[in-house]
């Protein structure tokens, strides 16, 4: 372990914030990419009741990434935390604390989806001619999960360890692995090749990162370190807990979508198996911007929690600024694509499918992702909150969008305006969620505001006495 100045403190935050941002949006991309390039695959080589597969299989995929986000950030941002309060000892325990918990979570993960792998397909909106595909494809995908969730979790923490190119490499070579093997695979197995490719990518991927624990810049791995700490777990899990709810959203969404589209599509002339396969295209594509999003949240929560353990509050509220701008343009670059282009973004997930998938697909991605350019500020304000230890804020900005905004109105729209109230839920809920996390963050901005004032007067005090 070295022991040196640690550069969050002291680097040009724009340095910091590309440095730290670029591997991350990598990383969720590579997270992104995997489901993606399977979908786009599937349905080039298996056709639209494939994609659909996936899409119904989807929820397996988010609920990993849901525990390891509430592990891997809260364990990097409780590192931080702890090291720029100067308590390495404790930042050593938490780092191998989060260890464990990640794979002890994904194991059990994994062995649950085993178990009751077709009551949950049924539960997440399969039909009966998607059935079939959707066991073949989230049958393989239940044995990678162990993989999948560790691997994940283990690259935040590897990232606030000031080794973000690192992580970067390992999640890419896992992907171009998959991304190689997809085609080969699904042409001998159909559906389950992709699965295979899928798990072999997150394998390779897990044995990179694991060799890196040895390798830890700024904290120390021992055995006793691994001794389980109730104390330690539970401040990690709360201050981790946003980014989990935040993704269990997404799961919850996907699977009320699923079964708002199987409900309302039976009685429209679409069908119930073209409004799921679009609208899991729709989510993975949003998935796609939404990734480089979280990424740049993600890239600057270690500058951020590292700042306000430290009591520089100026490099805190700047390093924020700089991460939504940034956030924002990459949003709104999203919202035009998916305004000009739906249907050829369609035509990646296959070319032959009827006039009708085209139709309803093309209106599906310009309503639902209308607001894409204002959903930049939840996922940064979300990491903002849990990074400077304010996990309560941040678990219900993470709740507004999918929970209490979105998922209700894909339930009550519908009745009124049919299937075409689903598609609307998307924007009115992204506006709602905006308006809420601008208010919520001028009022911790004015917050910051005043402690940086009295941080900056505290010196000067003995000055003054006699």
């Amino acid at each position: 372990m070295e022991t040196k100045t640690n550069p969050l403190g002291e680097e040009k935050i724009s340095s910091l914030l590309l440095r730290f941002a670029i591997p991350s949006v990598i990383a969720m991309l590579v997270s992104a990419i995997y489901n993606l390039v399977d979908q786009i695959f599937i349905g080039n080589m298996e056709g639209y009741l494939g994609n659909a597969a996936t899409s119904v299989a989807f929820p397996l995929s988010t609920v990993s990434l849901a525990l390891s986000l509430l592990v891997g950030t809260g364990g990097a941002a409780k590192m931080n935390l702890l090291l720029g309060a100067k308590r390495q000892e404790r930042a050593n325990v938490a780092v191998c604390n989060s260890l464990l918990i990640l794979a002890v979570s994904g194991v059990l993960l994994g062995a649950v989806t085993l178990i009751f792998l077709k009551p949950l397909l049924v539960f997440f909106g399969a039909t009966k001619d998607i059935m079939p595909y959707a066991v073949d494809y989230a049958g393989i995908i239940a044995l990678g999960l162990p993989f999948a969730t560790l691997v994940t979790g283990l690259n935040h923490i590897i990232r606030a360890d000031g080794s973000p190119a690192y992580s970067m490499v390992s999640m890419v070579t896992g992907a171009v692995l998959n991304m190689i093997l997809d085609p080969i695979f699904i042409s001998f197995w159909g559906v389950k090749g992709a699965a295979i490719a899928t798990v072999l990518g997150q394998l390779v991927t897990f044995v990179m990162n694991v060799l890196y624990i040895r390798r830890f810049k700024h904290i120390s791995v021992k055995k006793e370190y691994f001794r389980p700490d109730l104390k330690m777990c539970a401040s990690i899990c709360t201050l981790g807990i946003a980014s989990f709810f935040n993704q269990l959203a997404m799961t919850l969404v996907q699977i009320v979508l699923n079964n708002s589209m199987k409900k309302y599509g039976a009685g429209s002339v679409y069908g119930s198996d073209i409004p799921i396969a679009c609208s899991g295209i729709t989510i993975k594509v949003s998935m796609i911007v939404m990734a480089v999003v979280i990424g740049i949240a993600q890239g600057h929560q270690p500058i951020v929690s590292f700042n306000y353990g430290a009591g520089k509050y100026d490099r805190v509220r700047r390093t924020y600024r700089l991460a939504l701008v940034s956030a924002t343009v990459v949003a709104t670059i999203g919202f035009i694509a998916f305004q000009l282009f739906p249907v050829q973004i369609l035509k990646l997930f296959g070319s032959g499918e009827s006039e009708e998938y085209f139709r309803f697909g093309a209106r599906m991605l310009r309503i639902y992702l209308f607001c894409t350019a204002f959903d930049a500020i939840q996922p940064v304000t979300t990491t903002f909150f849990t990074a400077i230890g304010k996990a309560f804020k941040g678990s219900f900005i993470a709740l507004t969008r999918q929970v209490i905004f979105l998922v209700p109105l894909i339930l009550i729209l519908p009745i009124f305006f049919g299937i075409n109230g689903i598609m609307f839920a998307g924007p009115v809920a992204d506006m709602a969620a905006f308006i809420l996390a601008v208010v919520l963050m001028l009022l911790e901005t004015a917050s910051l505001k005043k402690a940086e004032v009295s941080a900056k007067a505290q010196p000067a005090a003995p000055q003054a006495a006699p």
